[in-house]
């Protein structure tokens, strides 16, 4: 079974560092790139590397609906448009991403995908994008930056990956409600301590929740993050949790199901 913890758990902030080892990720100085069942991540110039965060939004979020266009806000590496392309049928899956070094990279991980036809990456900010777009979206999903609090890791890509000042929740919230079909969805994956004011922000547009899953590492600690989607349907949110792993590295059956399809040994 794959090891895949992040800082969902106690073990290492990233999947890389998980699986591969601080030695083992680079070959003579290059990262190797982060292999699933269907696609590989290259992320050598992404500041943020393949997450389980990402892993579980691509892997959650509903295609019920059977969205005929989605998109990703925010795209890093592009695992997220990835994963809803080998979910789904979707004729259409965009992205968008700013960060230069990210943008090019997502795009040379979308062509060298089996669903390159159906994926493209913009290179333009949320707010630009959201004024030049005229055709709204079945299926919107972001895993936005967490930090509200100034954050230094050293890394100065890393952290404006990181700082919610470079995708406030107020703007995501506000862009994506305009670039929604009336039936579409818009699915995140925020902090758990963010729920409520997320949820506020929604219901001050016209998005209210309508799915709702609570993550937590291991039964022993708090929830640590929350899966919600958001419809302009106001009906009571059907509300479930997900834990990671029983104990260090026994993953539990509802994990295994949800990401079994995306990891190699899972």
């Amino acid at each position: 079974m794959t090891d895949a913890p992040s800082d969902l758990t106690n073990g290492p902030s990233d999947l890389t560092d998980a699986i591969f080892g601080p030695i083992d990720q680079c070959i003579f100085g290059h990262m190797k790139p982060f292999q699933f069942k269907q696609f590989s991540i290259h992320q050598d110039r992404c500041a943020m590397k393949v997450g389980t965060d990402g892993v579980l939004l691509g892997a959650w979020a509903s295609l019920d609906h059977h969205p005929a266009t989605i998109l990703d806000i925010g795209a890093g590496t592009g695992l997220i448009a990835l994963q809803l392309a080998q979910r789904s049928f979707a004729g259409t899956i965009d992205a968008i991403e700013l960060e230069d070094d990210a943008y090019e990279q997502c795009v040379a991980n979308f062509e060298a995908s089996p669903w390159g036809d159906r994926l493209f990456c913009y290179h333009a900010g949320f707010d630009e994008f959201v004024d030049e777009m005229d055709e709204p979206y079945d299926l919107i999903v972001s895993n936005p930056p967490f930090y509200s609090e100034d954050v230094a890791s050293g890394d100065e890509a890393r952290d404006k990956a990181r700082q919610n000042n470079s995708l406030p929740f107020e703007e995501l919230v506000q862009g994506s409600v305009q670039l929604l079909t009336e039936k579409g969805i818009f699915a995140v994956i925020i902090p758990f301590k963010e729920e409520q004011r997320f949820t506020k922000l929604a219901q001050k547009v016209g998005l209210f929740p309508t799915r709702i899953t609570r993550v937590k590492g291991n039964p022993e600690t708090d929830f640590k993050r929350s899966l919600m989607e958001f419809s302009f349907k106001n009906s009571e949110p059907q509300i479930d949790s997900l834990i990671i792993e029983n104990d260090r590295h026994q993953y539990t059956e509802a994990y295994i199901k949800l990401t079994q399809a995306f990891y190699l040994k899972m």
